[in-house]
């Protein structure tokens, strides 16, 4: 542990020499977009509203199964000054720092499955690069409505969709089979050990083409559709697909992270403190994970998402 730990700080370290030593195109958006979000208060109070708001999503991150960018993404871009672009680069990021927060910790206690995480990731890393690059490209005020109407829509899909918590997978199909992609977990609320497989493994690989798109346009991460498919379509345990999903953003999210660091839409004042709090509260939330009962934290997760998804449908339609 104190060397995952150790690799995390290291990482910190490294993404703010990175920031320092090598500022990307657009130094003079950047500091446009800091002078807005700064005026009329201390230059350190947003900073410090952002790390207390991103530690409580670093909790409630991990035990929904979400990466923190689906939540930090239509919050901060609704109720905070700062311009969409730079606010998607960052929540990338948080998405990012959240996973590599909870990962070893998540492959530590066996819940994280390595083998079904890295087909999934090669497919959807690839498409998030596409999708940043078309986010990038359209008018600021249409993804807004698109990202509204998005979030919307994951609000629907967690109210309607029937999550198992033990799927009952009868045989697993030829590709899972050939990638060996199964596994032994002992549930810690019960200590029943579930031996499990999966299957219409290409469907869902297929399905997480999508996904890796609209990760990279709005960057939002991915795992508010990584648990789904996992979970109802290919059949893993609900709590394997929770921590895979987490465990994914980790590779995802870094192909489109780049392309959004590259055209300069990333701010320090914005990252840094998101960073920390969403690090700080995914540890918390890793710890809890293993014997929270998610019911009550998905109906707080709907709730935040669609206060912030219609706010950002109006926001991109000029009314809010």
């Amino acid at each position: 542990m104190k060397i995952d730990k150790a690799l995390l700080w290291s990482g910190l370290i490294g993404f703010l020499f990175l920031f320092i030593l090598a500022p990307p195109a657009g130094a003079e958006e950047m500091s446009q977009g800091v002078e807005a979000a700064s005026s009329g208060h201390v230059w350190w109070f947003w900073p410090l509203v952002l790390l207390l708001v991103t530690f409580v999503m670093g909790i409630f991150a991990v035990l929904g199964g979400v990466g923190g960018g689906v939540l930090f993404v239509p919050i901060i871009s609704g109720f905070f000054p700062f311009h969409l672009d730079f606010v998607r680069g960052t929540g990338l990021l948080v998405a990012l720092s959240g996973a590599l927060a909870a990962g070893p910790g998540l492959l530590k206690m066996n819940l994280a499955s390595l083998r079904l995480a890295i087909p999934v990731a090669l497919i959807a890393s690839t498409c998030a690069i596409i999708g940043a690059m078309i986010g990038l490209a359209l008018p600021t005020n249409i993804v807004q409505i698109a990202l509204g109407a998005t979030i919307i829509g994951i609000c629907i899909l967690m109210l309607t969709a029937k999550k198992s918590e033990f799927p009952d997978v009868q045989q697993a199909d030829r590709l899972s089979s050939s990638l060996r992609i199964y596994g032994v977990y002992q549930e810690g609320s019960t200590g029943q050990v579930i031996d499990w497989k999966i299957h219409r493994t290409p469907f869902g690989l297929g399905l997480f083409i999508i996904i890796g798109v609209m990760a990279g346009m709005f960057g939002l991460g991915a795992g508010w559709a990584n648990v789904p498919v996992l979970n109802l379509v290919m059949g893993a345990p609900l709590k394997i697909s929770v921590a895979t999903s987490k465990f994914l953003l980790s590779i995802t999210d870094t192909s489109a992270a780049w392309i959004y660091m590259n055209q300069g839409c990333v701010i320090p004042m914005l990252v840094v403190p998101s960073l920390v709090g969403i690090m700080l509260g995914s540890f918390v939330g890793v710890r809890i994970l293993a014997v929270a009962k998610p019911v009550v934290v998905r109906w707080i997760v709907i709730g935040m998402l669609a206060f912030a998804g219609i706010k950002a449908f109006l926001k991109g339609l000029g009314i809010g």
